[in-house]
């Protein structure tokens, strides 16, 4: 049997990883965390379950796009948990963005929250002013958020949603790093959310696979153009995990199938994004010093290449 761990938020008797989820379906992307049933677990907090907190980020302020919900609210948490203050940037997802404030509010930390779309170069430009205006300083930079859209076929996917894709999932990655690269100083660190969808390939997201190996590639290249100011860039490629994405992008009946043995996931279960958030804390730490240009794999044992 595979595993389950525990966390808290539910009933002893159901404290458990969910293995399979109730169909359920939302109209909007990136997908609103409050409306998931049941909701991801960002944190592990069981006191059997939970390392210590170590510091390893006192003192240090991080941008982390997308982090109002799923994987980026879980390295939120992780973040504030060893020290550092958040800057949380969403797209237009108010409540969740609140609750993530909130919380990290009561783990002692700051957070300031920044709505907009990081499509337009100005917000990105727009976002890191604010950073600035808060902490005085950025240490971290995470480029998070995403979209995806299911289609069957390559003739389905229209001009539109080819640059909506490229345009969230990459060019914004490029417009927020160049607005934060001149205040970044040696020991920063740049992380940026690939996929195993990059590595693997998926039929039914050509676009947004495509737009991942772009992130892939842009990570490699930033990570050799960066190493003289001692500025490490590095990627975190997850397999399947439940977060608003996921809902947001598939019909209500994949959902129930999401993550399961019939997804070809090892473990035979979606991630949650608690389990994706400490390869953030490593490569944001001193203690991946001597890593740059390199992909984690949080992935439930797919053996991929690179």
């Amino acid at each position: 049997m595979i595993p389950l761990y525990p966390y808290t938020g539910y009933t002893e008797e159901c404290a458990r990883v969910p293995t399979t989820f109730p169909p359920q379906h939302q109209d909007t992307q990136p997908g609103c965390e409050a409306s998931l049933c049941p909701p991801p677990i960002s944190e592990n907090v069981l006191p059997d379950f939970r390392m210590p907190s170590r510091g390893k980020l006192a003192g240090k302020t991080a941008i982390i796009t997308g982090g109002d919900s799923g994987i980026g609210r879980a390295v939120a948490y992780a973040f504030a948990r060893e020290g550092a203050n958040l800057v949380i940037a969403y797209l237009n997802e108010e409540e969740d963005a609140k609750k993530t404030k909130n919380h990290i509010e009561q783990m002692g930390r700051r957070c300031v929250l920044f709505s907009g779309d990081l499509t337009k170069e100005d917000l990105a430009e727009a976002l890191i002013r604010k950073a600035l205006s808060a902490f005085r300083q950025i240490d971290i930079l995470v480029n998070n958020h995403a979209v995806q859209f299911v289609k069957q076929s390559l003739e389905e996917i229209t001009s539109e949603q080819l640059e909506l894709t490229f345009r969230t999932n990459v060019f914004s990655y490029f417009y927020l790093t160049k607005a934060a690269l001149p205040h970044l100083a040696s020991g920063s660190s740049i992380i940026n959310t690939a996929s195993s969808s990059a590595y693997q390939g998926n039929p039914e997201l050509l676009d947004y696979s495509a737009s991942k190996g772009a992130v892939i590639s842009f990570t490699r290249s930033l990570s050799a153009s960066l190493i003289s100011r001692g500025i490490r860039v590095n990627a975190v490629a997850p397999g399947p995990v439940w977060t608003p994405l996921i809902p947001s992008s598939y019909s209500a009946k994949e959902v129930e199938t999401f993550g399961c043995a019939t997804a070809k996931v090892p473990m035979m279960r979606a991630g949650q994004p608690f389990e994706i958030a400490p390869s953030y804390v490593f490569l944001a730490s001193e203690d991946s010093s001597y890593m740059t240009g390199q992909v984690l794999h949080p992935n439930g044992g797919t053996i991929v290449g690179g």
